[in-house]
């Protein structure tokens, strides 16, 4: 890459402000980019300015409860992304006692964190010389160096990974590795703002009228869409609920009784508006229906008639606590509904 000092100086001018990139320690670059896996920046903000508020550095994420880490991570989702994180935060504490190490080695062996996680850390915590390859960089170099092979293939993002390691400044490689970030998250954007972009001169996607077609993707997965109807179901003054158990595909978040649609007792009638909640391949259509019981055994005896197997899984909550339990977003947005009607 040739023009390596126009995209420093276009980033220079142009890179937007954000909370991470002010004082680059490595527990908030580690955050930061976790954070922004599968998420736009501007999403990212206010939880990441929350997160610092809640859990400062490593050690008061390690010593946090995994529910007050969901808790906070709540509504961001990839769930996973914040298990992972807290994981890692207690390895380091326990295996490095409590201190990033420094080289690629050592790094790698912390759970959780894949080569761009890793490449970031090394590049924009330590300045040293990593490549951190993420969609909008594997955008960029696919365009630039005209790759047309889909850029998911393993052997492709390897291939990627090289170009972009040989693409970094010899003396600041980490502006290099910001700037291609900033790059593909601003102009060389899914619709290419080709006019603009202080690469265009040796741009081989530009210069052949394909940058607007690269990269290649693999299909996008088939959404399966799924009918429930949810249950509020009340004894004086508390509500139902289950923690969803490790492994599950809501792991470790709260959720209200449900069974498939159709599958509640016909006298269920009265129902609350519908919910529309999207999630990895899904999209759900949630009918709530609020219930009123006397006693807690009629609440049990309500979910064995809808074939809910183990209705002694459930737990009972005070309606005052319910803010602090870290709830699935279709089920959220259902709680609130309900609340404020």
């Amino acid at each position: 890459m040739k023009d390596i000092s126009q995209l420093h100086a276009w980033f220079e001018a142009n890179q937007r402000e954000f909370p991470w990139r002010i004082n680059k320690n490595p527990y908030r670059v580690l955050v930061s980019e976790i954070m922004l896996q599968q998420t736009r920046a501007s999403v990212v903000v206010p939880y990441f300015e929350k997160w610092m508020e809640l859990f400062p550095t490593l050690d008061a994420l390690a010593n946090s409860s995994l529910e007050q880490v969901i808790k906070a991570w709540e509504g961001l989702g990839y769930y996973s992304r914040a298990r992972r994180l807290h994981a890692a935060a207690i390895f380091i504490v326990q295996h490095f006692g409590g201190s990033f190490p420094e080289t690629k080695e050592e790094l790698i062996k912390i759970p959780g964190l894949g080569p761009y996680t890793v490449g970031a850390l090394l590049s924009f915590a330590f300045h040293k010389r990593a490549a951190a390859v993420d969609g909008n960089v594997a955008r960029v170099l696919a365009r630039y160096f005209l790759i047309e092979d889909s850029v998911q293939k393993a052997a492709v993002k390897r291939k990627l990974e090289g170009i972009a390691e040989q693409c970094l400044d010899e003396e600041t490689p980490w502006i290099t590795a910001e700037a291609l970030i900033e790059l593909g998250a601003s102009l060389c954007s899914r619709k290419p703002k080709c006019e603009a972009c202080p690469l265009q001169g040796q741009c081989l996607g530009y210069q052949t009228g394909k940058a607007e077609y690269l990269p290649l993707q693999a299909p996008a997965p088939s959404v399966t869409s799924l009918f429930r109807s949810v249950f509020l179901i009340q004894v004086q003054g508390a509500i139902l609920v289950k923690k969803e158990s490790a492994g599950r595909l809501m792991a470790d978040l709260y959720e209200l009784p449900y069974v498939e649609k159709g599958r509640e007792p016909s006298f269920v009638s009265t129902s609350l508006p519908l919910v529309k909640h999207s999630f990895t391949r899904y999209v759900a259509h949630l009918t709530p229906y609020p219930l009123l019981f006397e006693k807690q055994s009629e609440a049990l005896s309500f979910l064995r008639q809808c074939g809910i197997v183990s209705p002694k899984a459930y737990i009972w909550v005070e309606l005052s606590d319910l803010k602090h339990l870290p709830f699935s977003a279709g089920h959220r947005k259902i709680l609130r509904h309900w609340m404020s009607a």
